[in-house]
């Protein structure tokens, strides 16, 4: 059986599944999704999670929290990034505002991939994602050793801006509504994690 771990830019993926305008495609359970990409003869080893916390706005950290829950509980690894404050000056009347930018998920996705090639952690990668910047280091990844293949598939809706990363596929919605994390999960503490309101059908 040939090992395949799957790497998923969570931002990436959401703001392509939010373009559908279906708020109930967002509790997605990413191993069983990574599961019905897999070919014959071979065998999850790991779902890695990339993503980060907008702790400035409570109601979606409160949701993203939930769905980090729901997502440890299916035996998916959350790797975390950050947001940056970043000062940007309207055209229009020149004034100042703040917003934040995600960093470090290119980068912790690229050192994942790299490491793991190193250290014969799988026969295949999967990687979900349709950014561009991760193109040297898929390609690394890729030459490092001939035994390895490495795959983009790009989320719905994304596959001609992953173009440059040669996507095998975009992920359909129907794959995408397949593959739903339960409504509920009981964690380690005891304590529940539910689906939220507005992502039920």
């Amino acid at each position: 059986m040939r090992r395949v771990i799957v790497y998923v830019d969570g931002f990436n993926l959401y703001h392509a599944l939010d373009d559908l305008g279906d708020d109930s495609l967002k509790w997605l359970c990413l191993r069983r999704l990574a599961e019905s990409i897999l070919g014959p003869n071979e065998e999850l080893k790991q779902v890695k999670y990339f993503s980060a916390y907008a702790t400035w706005m409570p109601e979606a950290y409160a949701r993203h929290r939930a769905y980090i829950d729901a997502l440890r509980s299916e035996g998916v690894k959350f790797v975390a990034g950050k947001f940056k404050k970043k000062f940007l000056k309207c055209r229009k009347c020149g004034a100042q505002y703040q917003t934040h930018e995600e960093k470090e998920t290119d980068v912790n996705i690229a050192i994942h991939l790299v490491r793991d090639t190193f250290e014969d952690s799988f026969d295949r990668a999967i990687v979900i994602s349709a950014d561009t910047d991760m193109t040297t280091a898929i390609e690394m990844a890729r030459n490092i050793n001939g035994t390895k293949s490495v795959d983009v598939v790009a989320p719905p809706g994304r596959f001609g801006r992953a173009r440059s990363l040669r996507p095998l596929f975009a992920l359909s919605k129907g794959k995408i509504r397949a593959a739903r994390l339960n409504d509920e999960y009981t964690l380690g503490s005891g304590r529940t994690v539910t689906m939220p309101s507005n992502y039920k059908n």
